[in-house]
């Protein structure tokens, strides 16, 4: 679209994952809903549709989307509750990820209609957010043949490793769901699962690769940045 769009971005901090699940929920069925009225609508009548980008950061959580496998977590009732991390199966595309302090979660709810109706390109515009905040730091990233996500070292299949997953749902070109962005992230908890179902593949994060604590507040800062210069977005 030539038109700049908007979108609203809220920072919700350190927050559940079920109240933020339902809260991106309440704001992709609301532009749902305005896009199927606006159909029986003449064009001078219709109502334009809101975009919105939240940040959040969870307590441990692990979340598996609607094609994956309970295989791949390696933890039974029990260990969870013993551990104090919740699970939660929910609908969006790929496997089994985990959210946690330390990490950038983020969750785009755009109608796709005003910017590209292409999902696939959709997907590589958020990469490409990460590909271009890690550079900001002196990381090198890429993408992984195959698969989704941010990858370190990507052309090499013995040391790559993720350091950003990525997994959306998108129905009448409304999108919900997002990314898990390891900055400060506690990799520990990847030992647990096996995270997107990748096997073979190491998970990393920005502290590891740098051996320093990241300011948290300042790369969430550059990842809003990076997502305003690819979509070509202003916020509000």
């Amino acid at each position: 679209m030539s038109e700049r769009q908007q979108v609203q971005f809220e920072d919700l901090g350190n927050i559940a994952y079920k109240p933020a699940w339902d809260y991106q929920a309440d704001l992709f069925d609301e532009i749902v809903a305005i896009k199927i009225k606006n159909r029986d609508l003449p064009l001078e009548e219709r109502q334009p549709t809101k975009h919105h980008l939240l940040f959040c950061e969870h307590p441990h959580v692990y979340t598996l989307g609607k094609s994956g496998s309970m295989d791949n977590l390696l933890l039974n009732e029990q260990q969870l509750a013993e551990k104090d991390i919740e699970f939660y199966k929910n609908n969006r595309g790929g496997d089994i990820t985990y959210h946690g302090p330390g990490q950038n979660v983020g969750y785009p709810i755009l109608d796709l209609d005003m910017f590209v109706t292409d999902i696939h390109l959709y997907m590589r515009n958020l990469e490409e957010v990460f590909i271009r905040t890690l550079a900001e730091y002196g990381i090198e990233s890429g993408r992984y043949p195959g698969f989704t996500g941010v990858w370190l070292e990507p052309d090499d299949p013995i040391r790559a490793r993720k350091i950003c997953a990525l997994g959306v749902k998108c129905s009448r070109w409304v999108t919900m769901h997002g990314w898990a962005f390891n900055i400060n992230t506690d990799l520990q908890y990847f030992d647990y699962i096996i995270p997107c179902g990748i096997a073979d593949k190491g998970v990393t994060s920005m502290q590891k690769e740098l051996g320093r604590q990241l300011d948290f507040q300042e790369v969430k800062n550059v990842v809003k940045e990076k997502f305003g210069e690819v979509f070509g977005c202003g916020f509000q």
